[in-house]
């Protein structure tokens, strides 16, 4: 019997744009094999800001540290960032004042969600929460509001979010993808054999995944 399915584990950060950029690429190229019954996604933790304050930080001026990007550069980066996501149906709406935030404890719920079976619809959640609809997903109340909406229930989610040995295991897992080289996202690894790097075209993630299928059927002829 061929063992066709294939597992993306996909290394990310619910306030990076281009992960989800990047993810709307790759979703489209598996609806154009027409394999979506094959594939098994599990997200993966990465903090862009690990030691980003409770407070966050204003996003021009967090880009503008971080990368040394002016006002323009800023502009030109969320036109672009807005563009590419319109083409596949997600809708970016920066805004002044908008802050970069940190996210372990969104990582948190991720990780709390998987067992449920619902961590992908809460990693939607929380990219639209972000960056659609204005919303602070580094605020307990916001993340147990979204968790509420795909289905988690608040008193276990709560819990969760209390757990420090959960807090200590996503960044162990975050740890154990740095010691194997991954530095930036979106990362894209592909049965645990090979991995894309960055929000690649509809045609690259096409690509990488024929290429794992050809396998497959040779590997089982």
């Amino acid at each position: 019997m061929m063992n066709n399915r294939i597992k993306l584990d996909i290394i990310s950060d619910v306030v990076c744009p281009w992960c989800i950029v990047g993810y709307k690429h790759l979703e489209a190229a598996i609806e154009e094999l027409g394999i979506k019954d094959q594939i098994d996604i599990e997200w993966q933790p990465f903090e862009l800001n690990a030691d980003m304050p409770e407070e966050g930080e204003d996003l021009r001026d967090h880009v503008a540290r971080k990368y040394g990007a002016s006002r323009e550069d800023s502009d030109r980066a969320r036109s672009n960032i807005t563009k590419q996501g319109a083409q596949y149906g997600f809708r970016f709406d920066y805004f002044e004042g908008m802050k970069m935030v940190n996210t372990l404890d969104a990582h948190v719920l991720l990780e709390h969600a998987k067992p449920l079976g619902l961590q992908h619809e809460l990693k939607m959640r929380l990219f639209s929460a972000f960056f659609t609809e204005h919303k602070d997903v580094s605020k307990r109340e916001v993340l147990l509001n979204e968790a509420e909406i795909v289905g988690i229930e608040r008193e276990p989610a709560e819990l969760a979010l209390d757990n420090p040995q959960l807090k200590r295991e996503i960044q162990e897992v975050e740890s154990q993808w740095h010691k194997i080289g991954i530095s930036g996202v979106p990362t894209v690894v592909f049965n645990r054999e090979s991995a894309l790097t960055g929000a690649h075209p509809q045609e690259s993630f096409k690509q990488a995944l024929q290429e794992l299928m050809d396998k497959s059927e040779v590997t089982d002829a």
